[in-house]
């Protein structure tokens, strides 16, 4: 097989669309996150101004998820380049990673909003859940 069949001109977009799906879904996620575990903090410090601090980290632990999608998104980028050839295996294995991460982005911002949210309200009420605010919110 010729080395133009196995690198055609169109590979580079599923290379370029996984990183796009990196960014795009890992920083909806993290949004999302943020602004579930930021209503839940809004609530609560209407009550009590001084946890305001410490409830704070869920919104941090979402903000680190789209981090993540603009690394893999930078490690893709990478690859691509203009001189060089460019397979189509290559091109939808980056894709693939790329929607790994930001679908796993998605999920996890979600997932952290949730519990954020719920875990910033309890907190209000039992300050001996903040422990396991802060564990179940890292697995998200």
């Amino acid at each position: 097989m010729s080395l133009s069949a196995q690198c055609p001109a169109y590979a580079p977009f599923f290379g370029f669309s996984g990183v796009a799906a990196a960014m795009i879904f890992s920083s909806m996620g993290a949004a999302y996150g943020t602004a579930k575990a930021g209503i839940g903090i809004a609530g609560m410090g209407t009550f009590k101004p001084e946890l305001i601090m410490k409830s704070l980290i869920p919104v941090v632990m979402s903000g680190i998820i789209a981090v993540y999608g603009l690394v893999i998104a930078v490690l893709i980028a990478g690859e691509l380049s203009p001189t060089e050839p460019y397979s189509l295996f290559n091109g939808f294995v980056h894709m693939a990673a790329g929607l790994c991460v930001g679908l796993t982005g998605l999920a996890a911002g979600w997932t952290i909003g949730i519990v954020g949210d719920m875990g910033v309200r309890s907190y209000l009420l039992q300050p001996r859940i903040f422990v396991s605010m802060v564990l179940v919110g890292a697995e998200g």
